[in-house]
């Protein structure tokens, strides 16, 4: 009986001592146009339950951040469960995940996965369906993206419950506050949940993912101290082994000015 190809290189690997869990995916296997990306609004509500903007102005320019960032507008999801007598879409939870789902057919590259909400320490607000917790996330996750690189942001509070749940090889994580932390910037006054602000701003001058995290980290903290916030809610960053060095090469392409 022959080898086929691909036995013969597993066992070349084997012989080298080089396992399938060290193979190092290289930034030109994975061109942002050729990602898909879910940015999902999960909540339109203060703490009292009146109605505010925050949320969906997130979703609105972290999209817009996105697309001008190098990720292909047509890849993006952009979803909202904010009731339509509110302005938004009315959509439930499965319809917004069938969506993403639908762009992770179609783009394999890579996902980029974001979800803005209230949290809790059992998991974030999914719209009036209750809670979404981190063992589902990681459920929905793995369903759509599989193995591919893939980035997940989670910005609530408390949102570092995720981090463990959500960690693997191919993936990298942020959330907006450790697990016993609350974020800010989730009130009526707010034009944005304070992550998801400094996410935007750093956007257009980040050069890949690591740098928007770190960016990030430094923007939400001097924020928070410029206000005098208490505890600082410190966003988590967790990077999967397989991706380490991919997310530093990978670099947003932005068009020349």
């Amino acid at each position: 009986m022959r080898w086929r190809p691909l036995t013969a290189l597993a066992l070349l690997l084997a012989a080298w001592g080089i396992g399938a869990a060290q193979a190092q995916v290289k930034a030109e296997d994975v061109p942002l146009e050729e990602w898909a990306v879910g940015v999902l609004a999960a909540d339109w509500r203060a703490s009292d339950g009146t109605p505010i903007e925050a949320f969906e102005n997130a979703r609105r320019d972290l999209t817009r951040a996105f697309g001008e960032a190098g990720f292909d507008p047509v890849n993006i999801a952009d979803l909202s469960l904010r009731p339509r007598w509110l302005g938004g879409t009315s959509l439930v939870s499965e319809l917004a995940f069938a969506a993403i789902a639908s762009r992770a057919q179609s783009a394999k590259a890579g996902c980029l996965l974001y979800f803005t909400s209230h949290g809790s320490p059992e998991g974030i607000v999914l719209g009036n369906e209750g809670l979404l917790s981190p063992v589902r996330m990681d459920a929905l996750v793995d369903e759509w993206c599989g193995e591919r690189p893939t980035v997940v942001v989670v910005s609530a509070c408390y949102s570092g419950v995720f981090v463990s749940a959500l960690a693997a090889p191919n993936r990298m994580v942020m959330t907006a506050a450790r697990p016993d932390r609350s974020s800010f910037g989730c009130s009526a006054d707010a034009d944005y949940p304070y992550f998801d602000a400094c996410v935007i701003k750093s956007l257009p001058t980040a050069d890949d993912f690591v740098h928007l995290a770190n960016m990030t980290r430094r923007c939400v903290a001097f924020r928070e101290q410029a206000e005098n916030l208490m505890p600082p809610s410190e966003p988590l960053v967790h990077m999967g082994a397989d991706v380490e060095d991919l997310f530093v090469f990978l670099n947003f392409e932005r068009p020349a000015p």
